[in-house]
């Protein structure tokens, strides 16, 4: 118990120590996922419970895994619908923590080589970990770099994974998508596996992501979506080839060994997405703010590395990502410090996730308080 007390004052120490908290009554939550405001929309709750007033409310709870009989009607329907809307198919999860360090791990053996940017999402990490393959990490968004290490390695393995984020997580900036899918294209050995969980609902005519929006959805080989961040659910998928979705059915450990998502998680994540195309305006209205919060913390002098809703506040220290998430707090704005490890040394911040339930004048009160 020493060892654990010791690490945790040495934590202390470097401001580095989590807590879990709740969220305090605030004029401002920034700090929430909820890109596309819909988590506090109770019409939309009402709508969908009115929905089954002629029929029983789906089970509460799945009760096993899919492969035996956590399985319903409503996930079929769910990945039904996702096929269609991608055309290709696709394949449920209990969250995309699930999904990054299940996927890889089942594709992966010891004639793959995965090369991942070095910013991806902390469950890529782990899900390369956990793969045991041979792996390198490029320099953030550099497509040189990348395209030396395909040309060095691509006659070497049997194939290669290339693993990114559409839009990353803490910096908020996109992934070069034309540029990855072109220099993949020019090996027959070379997949694409992209994360668009910051992108689902955000982003394309009818809300299926950045790949949407570029047209360049067909070239990739493995997209993964979440329900838990613009469409106010739980749960992520896969968008695959039909031969990987049955392999990854019969060799991917989360998802043969968990408990499967109640049928009414399921059911509401098919209402929320059925729904995606409707919401253009919010998405505009996102897209406005985003670029007027942007301008401001740039016109400070500030790091602005964002090209979308997720922007950070670089800061610099630890303590002083501390001191001004306290001081917005106690102005009524609810923004938490992003501390290392989960950003580079060095680069502590206030990372502002906008909503499209925020409005012009609370954004300007936001600019004023910084």
């Amino acid at each position: 118990m020493q060892l654990f007390r010791q690490k945790l004052n040495e934590l202390a120490e470097q401001n580095l120590l989590r807590h879990i908290r709740s969220v305090p009554d605030c004029r401002l939550n920034c700090s929430s996922n909820d890109y596309l405001g819909l988590s506090l929309d109770y019409s939309l709750q009402a709508e969908f419970l009115q929905s089954f007033s002629d029929r029983p409310l789906p089970l509460f709870g799945s009760t096993s895994s899919r492969l035996l009989c956590g399985d319903s009607e409503y996930h079929q329907s769910l990945e039904n619908t996702l096929a269609a809307a991608y055309q290709r198919a696709a394949l449920l999860f209990n969250s995309g923590y699930h999904a990054n360090i299940g996927i890889l791990p089942a594709l992966a053996d010891s004639h793959t080589l995965i090369l991942a940017d070095k910013l991806v999402h902390a469950s890529l990490i782990d899900g390369i970990r956990l793969a045991g393959c041979d792996y390198r990490r490029f320099r953030h968004n550099d497509i040189t770099q990348l395209a030396r290490l395909l040309a060095e390695h691509s006659a070497h393995y049997r194939r290669i994974i290339i693993v990114s984020e559409s839009i990353f997580s803490m910096d908020g900036d996109f992934a070069p998508l034309a540029e990855l899918v072109a220099l993949k294209q020019q090996y027959g050995n070379v997949w694409l596996y992209l994360d668009e969980a910051h992108a689902i609902g955000v982003y394309g005519a009818t809300g299926l992501g950045l790949a949407e929006q570029q047209n360049l959805l067909p070239h990739i080989d493995f997209l993964v979506g979440t329900f838990g961040k613009a469409a106010a659910s739980i749960g992520a998928y896969l968008i695959c080839d039909e031969l990987i979705k049955d392999y990854l059915i019969n060799t991917m450990r989360p998802l043969i060994f968990s408990t499967a998502l109640p049928p009414l998680n399921i059911a509401w994540s098919e209402f929320i997405f059925r729904r995606l195309p409707q919401w253009q305006d919010k998405r505009r209205h996102l897209a406005g703010i985003s670029q007027q919060l942007r301008q401001a913390i740039a016109a400070k002098g500030f790091p602005m590395p964002s090209q979308s809703h997720v922007i950070p506040y670089i800061t610099g220290s630890n303590a002083s990502a501390e001191q001004l998430a306290a001081q917005l707090q106690a102005k009524g704005c609810y923004a938490l410090p992003i501390r290392p490890p989960t950003v580079p040394a060095n680069t502590a911040r206030l990372r502002f996730s906008l909503t499209a339930a925020m409005t012009d004048e609370e954004i300007d009160w936001l600019i004023s308080l910084l």
